[in-house]
């Protein structure tokens, strides 16, 4: 068990969170493979340039990642202060989420399982440092 009061225990914690602008989407309705292709085109590219890939990939997940990318720069504009000029993608991932399983008929009475997956997707801001 943690020492000392509960008060410290939280202090403790609370000093070791990320402050760091992001924003998560929990649930997406898409298979983390299929989100992970959208996802390793932006990594590492500034927030112009990312917002710029995700309008023109024809994929469906850009869609979503680009609202979850608008969301995570409004985050750091209203929350942290800083500028979307000097903002990059410093991670950005997808982890699995719950599988809904569905049942679809088939011949001779046989029952096939369809797997409808779903992910968690999180992108991770900073600003680059200029020198």
């Amino acid at each position: 068990m943690a020492k000392g009061h509960r008060s410290q225990i939280k202090r403790e914690r609370n000093a070791q969170k990320d402050t760091r602008p992001s924003a998560k989407l929990s649930y997406a309705r898409m298979s983390v493979t299929k989100a992970c292709f959208v996802l390793d085109a932006i990594r590492g590219k500034d927030v112009n340039t990312a917002l710029a890939i995700l309008k023109y990939n024809p994929r469906y997940a850009s869609g979503v990642i680009e609202k979850l990318l608008k969301s995570a720069i409004a985050n750091a504009e209203n929350n942290q202060g800083l500028s979307a000029e000097n903002l990059y993608i410093e991670e950005c991932y997808a982890n699995k989420g719950p599988t809904m399983k569905r049942v679809r008929p088939r011949a001779q009475g046989r029952a096939y399982r369809i797997e409808k997956r779903t992910s968690h997707i999180t992108i991770v801001l900073n600003e680059r440092q200029e020198g």
